[in-house]
């Protein structure tokens, strides 16, 4: 799971370790950086509990009790089954302890904890648990697309009070992360509608494009993997194969992203 999570990359710098925490994540709201996620006892998640992560995953809590700033997506996490979550829980354990302390956040916001915390009042919705069988690849898709690979962070645009517009779902953003331009994946003549599944599983698994171009920035990290750790590239091709089967099936929207 965390190979199809993108290997969690806002965890891990341009230059690792992996999961040590040194990723930015730049916003309206300020720039936020990737806590160190390793077994480090005092730096990073090493004397937390089980329980204790996964509400971080999940439901936006802290171990003090404090809310996290939504540029932890949590609230997209929050319909990750009980499963994946523990299994991502035990390759969380697995990773090797770095000694590395936590950047301070940059934030323009007044009140953030405050501000955080009624975010997630607003917005953390905990889906149904659903199961989900191999059998149903494009059901296996969406859970992976909408709670996993969280596709949306980048490829749907944002309100203005930070959150997704539905209205836009999966159909590209101008202001992406870092102010890029994000593209359009749904099967619209503005999007992919003239990509097939192979070449969806093309894009996630070697980073090419049908016209033999490559991804650049941020998607060509979540392929390749955050400073060596695993990324799209090492899920499980079923994995893989279910996003881009369900991409396939998503609404249309006509949302052209000029890119150059």
């Amino acid at each position: 799971m965390f190979a199809v999570a993108g290997g969690c990359g806002c965890h891990t710098g341009p230059d690792g370790p992996v999961g040590a925490g040194g990723g930015t994540v730049p916003t309206p709201f300020g720039t936020f950086y990737g806590t160190n996620i390793t077994s480090d006892a005092e730096t990073g998640i090493g004397k937390w509990t089980d329980a204790q992560i996964a509400a971080a995953i999940r439901d936006g809590w802290r171990p003090d009790g404090m809310a996290e700033s939504p540029a932890m997506p949590y609230y997209r996490y929050a319909g990750v089954s009980d499963a994946d979550l523990a299994d991502l829980i035990a390759y969380l354990r697995s990773i090797p302890p770095v000694r590395r302390g936590n950047k301070d956040h940059e934030v323009t916001l007044p009140f953030a904890r405050l501000a955080y915390r009624a975010w997630r009042f607003l917005f953390l919705r905990r889906p149904d648990t659903v199961r989900i069988t191999n059998d149903d690849v494009v059901a296996r898709g969406r859970y992976l697309v909408d709670h996993v690979a969280i596709c949306g962070d980048c490829h749907t645009p944002r309100t203005r009070l930070g959150s997704e517009d539905d209205a836009y779902y999966l159909a590209g953003t101008s202001a992406g992360p870092d102010g890029a331009k994000i593209p359009n994946i749904t099967p619209d003549r503005t999007g992919i509608h003239d990509w097939d599944a192979d070449d969806i599983v093309s894009v996630l698994s070697l980073g090419m494009l049908p016209n033999f171009d490559n991804v650049q920035g941020l998607m060509a990290e979540v392929v390749d993997g955050h400073g060596g750790g695993p990324g799209y590239k090492n899920a499980r091709a079923e994995d893989l194969q279910a996003i881009a089967a369900y991409l396939k099936t998503v609404t249309a929207i006509e949302h052209a992203v000029d890119r150059r």
